[in-house]
């Protein structure tokens, strides 16, 4: 349950940073049919899709189990400076 919130969390912000693919979709479909609107369903589609797939990517990303990768770069470094005698008042 804790990564179906997550995976919400995320899908949240997504909308809210990416909203113009569902904006276009709506004005596409809310508007009377016109052959020049054909790219704000494309892209529309597109946006809004690659909005879900990234929230899928986050979520993926981010387990419980998984330690940051920023956290193992910082415990390399730290590591590497006490093989090395670095930073040895």
């Amino acid at each position: 349950m804790a990564t179906f919130k997550r995976y919400l969390m995320f899908q949240a912000m997504m909308f809210v940073f990416g909203i113009v693919g569902p904006i276009f979709l709506i004005m596409f479909f809310a508007s009377p049919p016109d052959p020049e609107l054909r790219w704000a369903y494309w892209w529309g589609l597109f946006i809004t899709a690659a909005d879900i797939l990234i929230a899928l990517w986050l979520t993926s990303s981010t387990g419980d189990d998984k330690t940051p990768k920023d956290v193992n770069f910082a415990m390399a470094l730290q590591r590497r400076k006490q093989r090395n005698g670095i930073g040895e008042g």
